[in-house]
């Protein structure tokens, strides 16, 4: 990839979802610009998982509309990629043909150029019922990268890994993403993730965004000082310990 970003520009406008007569979403607007990385967080049954399914186009707002590129989202986008909490590996297949599943036209070379990006090359001809839940995991992610996306959109991929595989993961993500320049939507509820990956962690509170924040740390993100702080800061919101407005002059104070 070249140094200037291949990602999307999303917008969400005015976007509402109800599910019978339970409202969702409300008139939510956020925009993310190509090559951004963005953490969504949130209690749950806030409506982040929501948000995510109306970005990859596997459902459609109530009200409203969502923009890649200026053009209405009208199903899955061919340049989308969905990373999923299950790897969702085809067990009676083996890893180079999972992999192949996510290339354009099934790209043998492609799949063992994805392979290689996440560390698994020597695995290729494996049966995933052998590898780890992190092997997994980084399999599903080469099957992601190998249809060269352009929106990588990540619903919790890590909460069912222990805690040093989960790092490792963030880690390959966060490189990999800085790497190709992809945009990329994470959602999790999981503070310290949010903190090691994106650019801005934006947090929903019953169906709208209350509060936008960027990370203004150096990457690669280290566990440091400065990580506590954000870490704490976005925890302490999460459980009513502080205010909006607490939230966002500390934030706009540590800024400066």
């Amino acid at each position: 990839m070249g140094a200037g970003s291949i990602g999307f520009h999303l917008m969400v406008k005015e976007v509402s979802k109800r599910f019978n007569n339970v409202q969702v979403l409300n008139h939510l607007n956020l925009e993310i610009e190509p090559g951004e990385f963005v953490a969504i967080i949130g209690r749950s049954g806030c409506g982040k998982s929501t948000l995510l399914r109306l970005l990859a186009g596997l459902d459609v707002p109530t009200e409203g509309e969502v923009l890649l590129d200026n053009k209405r989202v009208k199903g899955v986008h061919p340049d989308t990629r969905i990373l999923f909490q299950d790897a969702r590996l085809l067990p009676w297949k083996r890893v180079i043909a999972n992999v192949q599943i996510g290339a354009r036209n099934g790209d043998k070379d492609r799949a063992e150029e994805a392979l290689q990006l996440v560390g698994l090359e020597h695995k290729a001809k494996e049966w995933p019922g052998i590898l780890s839940g992190g092997q997994r995991q980084r399999v599903a992610l080469a099957r992601a990268l190998a249809g060269n996306p352009r929106l990588l959109l990540l619903d919790e991929p890590l909460s069912a890994l222990d805690a040093l595989t989960r790092i490792e993961m963030q880690e390959l993500i966060e490189r990999i993403w800085h790497q190709q320049r992809f945009s990329a939507v994470l959602v999790t509820h999981d503070v310290s993730e949010a903190v090691a990956l994106a650019d801005r962690i934006v947090l929903i509170e019953n169906g709208a965004i209350s509060l936008d924040i960027p990370v203004d740390l150096p990457r690669p993100r280290e566990r440091n000082t400065g990580f506590a702080y954000y870490e704490k800061l976005i925890l302490d919101r999460l459980m009513g310990k502080v205010t909006k407005e607490t939230l966002e002059s500390a934030f706009m104070f540590s800024s400066k």
